[in-house]
């Protein structure tokens, strides 16, 4: 495939720093250069190399600077940066000279897929690719000392690197990495490459600081995709059917159309109408005055209650989907000495990111370019080429900064699609969509509605002889990916995040007979990934659980957790870790109540244990969090640590304030005043421990943690109030967080 590169198009946006002579190394190496840009600040444009560039991960300028390039986006969790210290960690390299960049999706397709994957979501960015890009700096490593020892007429044996230096030991003599890097770049690329061994790490499990322009961020100069700007761009948003399912019918745009800075109205679709003007004041002003009439359709009937409805009615069919069983359950419940039986609701949540959807595109008949904060680069690229009408060899989407992500811009680029289309019909013109709060908030693609019926069978003396759960709600994939679905025969093993028998979203407990089971409903409501996804739910419905069965046995609930994971020392270590860490096995002060919840997902083993207290009844205060993670491996103590905090501020959200609600057949919430977040002084003090169970286990950071805050919570408010809240948000029950 010929292709040609034009960086004069986005050049005021890159900048013009060419990578002079130098030196690029990857894990593919037969690959072809070409040079593309990506967006970022603190990032590079890439450009075409004197020499044949050999890879595709790192750079080495003549003056020893080291560029990673990093495929995966960043979204304030960190992994440009753990990415960079692992391949910084087998290149030896000095870390302050270590600098990023993105290459662009197009590039990927047209190196068939070189950079791997480009999909940042379910905590994969490290844990997935932290092989093949340590063998990326291990590779350059090897090549840059195999160079000097050639320039030397050494034994390459004889020579070491370190912080971008390399030493002829039995001499004394040194060279840097940029004044060999030329030379490196015309190697042959070593076919064996060894890893370091972990305990050989001196920068991977160190608290760096981060290279992706945190100052910028505090003063704001970063630079977001809301923030772009080109010469010539107009700003377009966009109004689309208030009922999903719903198409215009109608509209009248003459009075919207003679007003201040307007260029154009104009249909998206079937289903939208989008105002292009010169500032998204005028735009979204005169959107509100173009007479819209909807064809809402078949979905303007249902509401929560008729949702809710058909969730119960979930729960009592005989019928669904298993996906953990062992033993006999049936006859379990039918022998029972005493049985235990609670029902759950979770509600829709929206992801409520600080910067709302947004996307910039420019088309011509020949080419058509976007810039995507995107999670999904190559998805990013799909929309555009589907879009856009043309080859792919004629598209581009070039990644720029999030404002915040959480699986809204991975899967589904509606926002993305709608900016080529609205371009389209200006041809030549950067168009600059922006979504309104509003609509971000009632377009969304929202975390799954979900109920649940959990029993347990004990026997005569108090010991759990089954357990039998039945989930009642939306399956994401059947939305998004049907064909997973149709390969399991129609059943969705994403809605058993944390229940599954095995793998990564493992269940922790052993008991004599158990059944998990799953009735698919599916609304009108388009569901997606929010972050950490079905395992939020699923660990309030199993952790809370667990505590009454405690309460039944009148055991301990940490002993209880204990004696039914024997099988899974790590998760029995960060539920330990946490109990001790919160003083369980101590009486809490006055006034002052504890809870404990534990879960296994995305890969890595958590626990939470928190002490509360509830004046007048409803009021909650969340004194301290103690929280245990075991990815296997940590690359930043200080990432984890804060994308802990982090995760617990989201989970604890979604406990007290969060809901989507629908009348109608239409989304209520529309702004922050009914869709909130818990405030800075809400936030109680939170206390991370990290274990390194290590072994070949890479387990993601970002999601697995919001899971146990809930359940930790829930169980706390119980010991102090005797409630048992089994429906989120708490405020529908009456109780806030102080």
């Amino acid at each position: 495939m010929t292709t040609t590169t034009n960086t004069s198009r986005r050049q005021f946006i890159v900048g013009s720093s060419a990578i002079a002579t130098g030196l690029a190394i990857g894990f593919d190496f037969a690959l072809m250069s070409s040079a593309n840009a990506a967006m970022g600040t603190g990032t590079t444009a890439m450009a075409p190399l004197t020499n044949p560039e050999i890879g595709i991960w790192v750079v080495v300028k003549p003056n020893d600077d080291v560029i990673v390039r990093i495929a995966r986006s960043e979204m304030g969790q960190g992994t440009i940066t753990g990415l960079a210290q692992m391949v910084a960690e087998e290149l030896e390299c000095d870390w302050k000279k270590v600098g990023y960049e993105y290459p662009s999706p197009s590039d990927n397709l047209k190196r068939k897929l070189a950079w791997g994957s480009f999909s940042t979501g379910g905590s994969r960015g490290i844990r997935t690719s932290e092989q093949y890009v340590r063998k990326g700096g291990a590779a350059a490593r090897m090549m840059l000392i195999q160079a000097a020892a050639n320039q030397w007429n050494v034994p390459v044996s004889e020579c070491i690197a370190r912080d971008s230096v390399i030493t002829h030991t039995p001499t004394g003599r040194k060279t840097t990495f940029g004044k060999v890097s030329v030379a490196a770049s015309q190697l042959e690329v070593p076919k064996d490459i060894v890893l370091k061994d972990p305990k050989e790490w001196k920068l991977i499990g160190k608290s760096v600081n981060r290279i992706d322009g945190v100052a910028d961020k505090v003063t704001g100069k970063q630079i977001y995709a809301i923030d772009l700007k080109f010469p010539g761009m107009l700003v377009a948003t966009i109004k689309e059917s208030p009922v999903f399912g719903g198409k215009v019918k109608s509209y009248d745009a003459a009075k919207a159309q003679s007003m201040k800075g307007v260029k154009k109205v104009v249909q998206v679709g079937d289903t939208a109408v989008a105002v292009v003007a010169d500032t998204f004041w005028q735009a979204k002003t005169a959107l509100e005055q173009v007479n819209i009439v909807w064809d809402s359709g078949p979905n303007v009937n249902v509401s929560s209650t008729s949702i809710k409805k058909m969730l119960e009615d979930g729960l009592a069919h005989p019928d669904g989907f298993v996906h953990n069983t062992f033993g006999d359950i049936k006859s379990a419940l039918s022998g029972a000495h005493q049985k235990i039986e609670s029902t759950y609701f979770y509600p829709f949540l929206n992801h409520a990111t600080l910067e709302p959807q947004t996307a910039t595109a420019r088309w011509t008949p020949d080419s058509c370019e976007a810039w995507v904060p995107t999670q999904d680069g190559e998805a990013s690229l799909a929309a555009v080429i589907a879009a856009s009408g043309l080859p792919a060899e004629k598209c581009q989407a070039y990644k720029v900064n999030l404002g915040g992500g959480f699986g809204r811009r991975g899967a589904f680029q509606d926002f993305t699609t709608q900016a080529v289309n609205i371009a389209k019909q200006m041809p030549g013109t950067h168009i600059k969509l922006i979504w309104t709060r509003e609509e971000d908030m009632t377009q969304g693609r929202y975390h799954p509605v979900m109920m649940c019926r959990l029993t347990a069978a004990l026997d005569n003396k108090k010991n759990v002889t089954g357990i039998n759960m039945r989930l009642s709600g939306q399956s994401i994939l059947a939305a998004v990916r049907p064909a997973v679905v149709a390969a399991n025969k129609g059943k969705d093993p994403l809605a058993f995040q944390g229940l599954e028998d095995s793998g990564e979203h493992g269940f922790n407990y052993n008991f004599p007979n158990i059944t998990i089971d799953h009735a698919m409903r599916n609304t009108h409501v388009p569901p997606g990934f929010w972050r950490g996804v079905n395992v939020n739910q699923n660990a309030v419905f199993i952790e809370t659980f667990m505590d009454e069965i405690a309460e039944a046995t009148g055991e301990d609930a940490v002993e209880l957790r204990i004696k039914h994971m024997g099988n899974h020392p790590r998760s029995i270590a960060v539920l330990k870790a946490v109990a001790e860490g919160i003083g369980w096995s101590k009486p809490a002060p006055p006034g002052v109540f504890r809870g404990v919840a534990q879960m296994r997902s995305f890969g890595s083993y958590v626990a939470a244990a928190c002490e509360l207290s509830v004046t007048n009844g409803n009021e909650v205060k969340i004194h301290r969090f103690v929280a245990a993670t075991d990815p296997g491996y940590v690359v930043n103590p200080a990432q984890v640590a804060r994308q802990v905090s982090g995760s617990f501020v989201y989970g604890l959200s979604a406990l007290f304030e969060e809901e989507i609600t629908i009348e109608k057949g239409a989304v209520v919430q529309k702004n922050f005043d009914t869709f909130g977040s818990i405030r800075l002084y809400q936030m109680p003090k939170v206390e991370t421990i990290l274990i390194q169970g290590g072994g070949k286990d890479w387990g993601g950071v970002g999601e697995p943690t919001i899971a146990v805050a809930a359940p930790a919570v829930l169980n706390a408010i119980y010991r102090a109030t005797g409630k048992r809240l089994r429906t989120v948000p708490l405020k529908n029950s009456g109780f806030k967080l102080v």
